[in-house]
């Protein structure tokens, strides 16, 4: 029962909140007074609704989050491997290490025109997340194996553990929270990029291309409203991943506990 009301509270919280901000909205159409600079909350409104009937409207958005997951995973698997091999040798580490700076220096936009270049319009943005989100992924697991008690190691060298088994036992257990913060925050720059990347590739099924074609039609209600799709999708599969992980952790810990 105390569940339940703190669980109501904290929606009537949120959908308050929600709504001061779109009377904030509201406040700045009406100060401003152009819809082509500032559209009004009910016109975008209409025009997000209108979207979602299109027939296109599926298609455009399962190959967008295609993309996306694309990148991530690639990125995930990269970032891990990498990480691990990094953080367990110095020399590896010097070897990556200015090539992921280099990676987090230079800017999106000169990737994706270098991507033009190199692959398909519809690979470019599922190329732009990868990259991204690759050092986010090995500086986590980095910082995570960082963590571990030197004298833990010592320890395990002491006793003669196999390496696999250090690794197992002992690191990957000390990185995991860095790598699902990792996770959490390349899935969010993740939607970010691609859709940056599909806004200057225009690739034919995506929703930067309809971000382009408002920009150039000077469509600012569409264009806020597929600013507002990218935004609930984002924080739609930010959720589910969390989720995941907490269902993990909680897998993961019975486990040992069962042991």
């Amino acid at each position: 029962m105390k569940d339940s009301t703190i669980l109501n509270k904290n929606i009537v919280i949120k959908i308050f909140i929600l709504f001061f901000w779109i009377c904030i909205w509201q406040v700045m159409y009406m100060v401003v007074g152009k819809a082509v600079i500032i559209p009004s909350p009910y016109k975008t409104f209409i025009v997000l609704i209108n979207l979602i009937k299109t027939e296109q409207f599926i298609s455009i958005i399962l190959t967008s989050i295609g993309r996306v997951l694309l990148g991530f995973i690639f990125s995930v698997i990269l970032g891990v491997i990498l990480g691990i091999f990094c953080g367990l040798n110095q020399l590896a580490f010097e070897f990556i290490n200015p090539v992921i700076t280099s990676i987090k220096s230079t800017p999106v936009m000169s990737f994706i025109i270098i991507a033009l270049i190199w692959f398909k319009s519809s690979n470019v943005p599922i190329f732009i997340c990868f990259l991204m989100c690759v050092p986010i992924i090995w500086t986590n697991v980095i910082h995570g194996i960082n963590e571990v008690d030197d004298k833990l190691i010592k320890m395990a060298k002491l006793y003669k553990v196999k390496k696999i088994y250090m690794i197992k036992d002992i690191f990957i257990p000390s990185m995991k929270p860095y790598l699902f913060a990792g996770c959490i925050t390349a899935l969010g720059l993740g939607w970010k990029v691609t859709v940056a990347a599909e806004v200057l590739s225009t690739p034919k099924y995506s929703i930067g291309t309809h971000l382009y074609n408002a920009k150039v039609y000077l469509d600012t209600e569409s264009l806020f409203a597929w600013t507002i799709i990218v935004i609930i999708l984002s924080l739609f599969f930010e959720k589910i991943l969390l989720k995941l992980i907490r269902k993990g952790s909680r897998y993961g810990y019975s486990n040992r506990k069962s042991i």
